[in-house]
């Protein structure tokens, strides 16, 4: 894939310096190793290799990733590697997308409490799912479930939501049979947001009793029990949004679509328009049109900009993809091979694939010239000069 004209590790080594110097002391650790990784993917400051080509004469020198989840660079690779080791799981039915957010007040305390607010919204999102599924009134299965939080919106907002993937059906209460659910329907919405806001809502107040909460600007006082409780009744009440998507065309699709939503950041590089030291200009999807055009361009202040996606950093070792139910256990492969017995069809599909001869250090990318294999003759590490060739304007992206 070609190099983005623009890419946020330009807007960080550019205007990161005077962003770090206007915000010390305001900036995270975390935070500020992100910007470094950022800044540093694939320049010489991570070394890299040269790559030659076994048939024509074509070379050029690729720099090493940084490999940082939070890297728009970084994430691609990421995610086909993920996707590869994840297609043997999936099974020959149906496919559902369900999506849980949290109202905009309470998101605004999860911003303060990250580590302690998503893994609530992780627990409660699936516990909800399988505790309707497991009632027999509704499927009376176990099911499972992957789910992948993202915590921004399209305009790099704060808006954590879960987006979970859930087959349509699971094991029998007995493990003997599998129960499908019906076609193109998986499980009611307003019986899921009914029993997904009292989950979060006991969940939030565990929290809050075990002090894991921290309140800040005109929140302060909501570090009382007594006022936080009185905040929160009311959230017992709304309409909490759960929707779910029609389901997939297939398997193939699931893959399709995992491989663009498991690793992506709060904006990819080719969402950038331009940026200078006043003003970034990106697109963005306004999801308040309900017909027409949503894509929109939007125009923020340069420091509001490395602020916005600063704030969708994870707290270091956070998970943003868990698996739960059938598949998390450690019995998955056990659990597939056993519901595809069921379900009366023979392994993934993939056995009988002709294996690719895997030659050893020897990229995944053909050679832009003619399509050959491209082998690596050289390595060097941060700091060095390679040997083999000069750089020259054909270095890899």
């Amino acid at each position: 894939m070609p190099r983005a004209r623009l890419e946020v590790a330009d807007i960080f080594r550019r205007y990161g310096p005077a962003y770090r110097h206007a915000n010390a002391g305001q900036v995270s650790l975390s935070q500020l190793k992100v910007m470094s990784s950022i800044e540093a993917c694939r320049t010489e400051a991570l070394g890299g290799h040269v790559a030659a080509c076994t048939k024509c004469s074509h070379q050029h020198i690729a720099y090493n990733s940084c490999k940082n989840r939070h890297c728009p660079k970084c994430q691609g690779p990421a995610a086909r590697d993920w996707m590869t080791a994840r297609a043997d799981d999936l099974l020959p039915v149906e496919y559902f997308h369900v999506v849980f957010t949290l109202p905009a007040e309470i998101a605004r305390i999860a911003y303060w409490n990250k580590r302690a607010m998503y893994g609530l919204l992780f627990r409660a999102s699936a516990e909800t799912v399988m505790t309707i599924a497991a009632d027999p009134k509704r499927l009376g299965a176990r099911i499972r479930m992957s789910s992948v939080l993202h915590t921004w919106g399209s305009a790099l907002t704060h808006h954590p939501h879960i987006h979970m993937i859930v087959p349509g059906g699971g094991l029998s209460p007995d493990g003997r049979r599998w129960v499908a659910c019906k076609p193109g329907f998986f499980l009611h919405v307003k019986v899921l947001a009914r029993l997904f806001r009292r989950l979060f809502v006991e969940g939030l107040m565990a929290l809050h009793q075990a002090r894991q909460l921290r309140f800040f600007g005109n929140l302060t006082e909501l570090a009382d029990a007594s006022a936080f409780a009185a905040w929160l009744a009311p959230f017992r009440k709304f309409k909490w949004v759960v929707y779910a998507k029609p389901p997939f065309g297939g398997p193939e699709a699931v893959l399709a679509y995992l491989s663009r939503y498991t690793h992506r950041v709060a904006i990819s590089n080719h969402r950038l328009i331009s940026a200078n030291a006043d003003t970034v200009t990106f697109r963005w999807k306004n999801y308040r049109i309900k017909s027409g055009d949503r894509m929109k361009v939007m125009r923020l202040d340069t420091n509001e900009f490395i602020r916005r996606f600063l704030m969708h950093v994870l707290p270091d070792g956070f998970h943003r993809i868990r698996h739960c139910g059938f598949l998390a256990s450690a019995q998955r492969k056990a659990n597939i091979a056993k519901i595809r017995t069921l379900l009366g069809v023979e392994g993934s599909g993939r056995e009988d694939a002709p294996t690719a001869e895997v030659i050893p250090l020897t990229l995944r990318e053909p050679c832009p010239d003619c399509g050959a294999p491209m082998r690596i003759i050289e390595t060097f590490r941060r700091g060095e000069v390679p040997r083999s060739r000069a750089p020259s304007r054909k270095q890899a992206a």
